[in-house]
């Protein structure tokens, strides 16, 4: 050391840090970013998509086939109940009226024609049956041979005869009448069906005939427009997948989004659950109808909405994130039969679970066994095991890069 003072003391000096790296360690080069354990409400929801509908939606159609001459309303056109939305040509059903009526008059004046022939046949045989006493009396007295008698006898039977044959017209009449009457009627209603009227009040949501076109109602009745019958209230028609449809129930409070408005929470509740399954791709879900009041307009038929479902919830109960449930520390900083001991007692209970908590040394955590009710989107409850404010590892974070949820 006195022959090299130099070279000795850069040795010295080496010796020194290489003792002060492998005795003081150095920096692990992350970190563990914890949340405090805290009172509040944890909330269930169940997650689900769907189209929004008019809460009674009318069809309205064409019984009759023809060409459409007029169409007096278009989309979004406000309508009453009553009000004329279009016509069809009424050269055909008009000439079928006057047909008919034609067929009612011919009907009645063979009617008056056979009420005269029974009048006539009456008279006949009220004049053959006097006729036939007289000869009658004629006859006992020997007046009269019993051949006369015969004749008289033989045109009463004829008139009798005749009488009830004019009856019969007239019944036959009377049917045709009401025979004609009734084509009448179903062509005139034929003629007012040409006039396409509103049933009901509301908003036209869909217009599917221009002048011009021509409608065939020969085996169905072909739709023309499609009225929202009240606007204000609408429905959602949301599909549920059928691993969470058993947390759905009636009355359920929901909350929904729409692409138009992005930042506003819309509410409704569940009205009804349909029991029929829907199978896609072989994903079963089913049909969840949900009310919405919708008096402000916003909404529109059609509209894609992202559901949200509240299934459960716990007002100001001790809470965690649900990602201290999930994380574990790395697996040099865990002892592991504590974290054995945790992961068994998971597996034995379902409302166990393990969470890590900060210890006086930040990168030696300790783990905890909980007991968990009500677990949300964000949020656990836990009913023992943690205290309050207590500090619980959520993620690890790399100093100076980015964040890992779990090891």
């Amino acid at each position: 050391m006195r022959s090299h003072p130099i070279i000795s003391g850069i040795v010295v000096l080496a010796i020194g840090f290489m003792g002060y790296w492998l005795f003081a360690g150095s920096s692990p080069g992350y970190e563990y970013v914890t949340e405090p354990a805290s009172r509040g409400d944890v909330v269930r929801t169940v997650s689900a998509s769907g189209k929004l509908r008019a809460l009674n939606t009318i069809n309205v159609g064409s019984e009759i086939s023809g060409q459409v001459t007029a169409v007096y309303v278009d989309f979004n056109s406000p309508v009453e109940e009553g009000q004329l939305l279009a016509e069809i040509d009424s050269t055909r059903p008009r000439a079928q009226v006057t047909q008919a009526r034609a067929q009612v008059d011919l009907a009645r004046a063979s009617l008056a024609q056979a009420l005269a022939a029974i009048r006539q046949a009456e008279t006949d045989v009220q004049v053959q049956t006097r006729e036939f006493e007289r000869r009658k009396v004629l006859e006992e007295k020997g007046f009269v041979s019993g051949a006369g008698l015969d004749q008289a006898q033989n045109a009463l039977v004829t008139a009798k005869a005749t009488l009830s044959t004019a009856k019969a017209q007239a019944q036959s009449a009377r049917a045709q009448i009401a025979q004609s009457e009734a084509q009448l009627a179903s062509a005139e209603l034929d003629l007012q069906r040409t006039r396409i009227i509103a049933p009901a009040a509301g908003v036209v949501i869909n217009k599917l005939v221009e002048p011009g076109t021509t409608v065939a109602a020969n085996f169905q009745t072909p739709n023309l427009f499609q009225i929202a019958a009240d606007t204000s209230k609408m429905q959602v028609e949301a599909s549920v997948d059928e691993a969470d449809i058993g947390q759905v129930k009636q009355g359920q409070t929901v909350r929904f989004t729409v692409d138009s408005y992005p930042g506003e929470t819309f509410r409704a509740k569940v009205q009804q659950i349909r029991k029929s399954a829907t199978e896609a791709q072989n994903a079963v879900s089913y049909l969840v109808i949900l009310d919405v009041d919708n008096k402000d307009g916003k909404l529109l038929t059609g509209m894609t909405a992202n559901v949200d479902i509240e299934t459960g919830r716990k007002r100001n109960v001790l809470r965690v994130p649900v990602s201290a449930t999930r994380f574990r520390p790395r697996e040099e900083d865990r002892p592991q039969t504590d974290d054995a001991q945790g992961a068994n007692a998971k597996d034995k209970a379902p409302d166990k679970a393990v969470i890590w908590v900060a210890g006086d040394d930040p990168f030696s955590p300790e783990s905890k066994t909980i007991s968990i009710g009500l677990s949300g989107e964000d949020f656990v409850e836990v009913k023992e095991g943690v205290a309050p404010k207590e500090e619980v590892l959520v993620r690890v974070r790399t100093v100076g890069g980015s964040e890992a949820q779990a090891q």
